[in-house]
């Protein structure tokens, strides 16, 4: 088991969570917009991290 791909997958579904949070508070205009705005830049970065671990990380038996 490699240990930098389990962390790539982990950190991309930190991601999507941090950018699904993100639009469901913009869509109910819940008020707090620097919260907002500070994890969707959040959720993207560890999405783009998460994504890159995985796909450089190479397979070896």
């Amino acid at each position: 088991m490699n240990l930098k791909r389990t962390f790539g997958a982990i950190l991309t579904i930190l991601g999507i969570v941090g950018m699904i949070y993100t639009a469901v508070s913009v869509i109910q205009n819940s008020g707090e917009i620097k919260t907002s705005i500070v994890l969707g830049i959040l959720g993207i970065i560890f999405f783009v991290t998460g994504i890159s671990l995985i796909r450089t990380t190479k397979d070896e038996a």
